[in-house]
């Protein structure tokens, strides 16, 4: 199975890299009013694709420091609680 995966991975490798030699193109894109930035479409896909991953990040942080945030008060408590015999959860009638 791991010779199948790296298989497609190398594949895949071998597609982007022709794709990027073969897209090597000036293209200007114009961001902002009055300025145009000039560069191959390979690198400007490159730069988008890395902004959108680190945006896509970023909008994950809340949702970590929140589940992380949790998850101590979660074992404080689990701490802090005796020791029992009786189980937490009713076992199903």
């Amino acid at each position: 199975m791991t010779a199948l995966t790296w298989a497609v991975r190398a594949i895949i490798f071998v597609f982007l890299v022709v794709f990027a030699t073969q897209n090597t193109d000036p293209v200007s894109l114009r961001l902002l009013p009055g300025t145009i930035w000039q560069a191959p479409l390979i690198i400007a896909l490159l730069a988008f694709l890395v902004g959108g991953v680190i945006l896509g990040a970023l909008s994950l942080l809340g949702t970590i420091f929140r589940q992380r945030r949790e998850i101590t008060r979660l074992k404080r408590e689990a701490a802090h609680r005796p020791a029992s015999s009786t189980p937490l959860v009713p076992p199903p009638a």
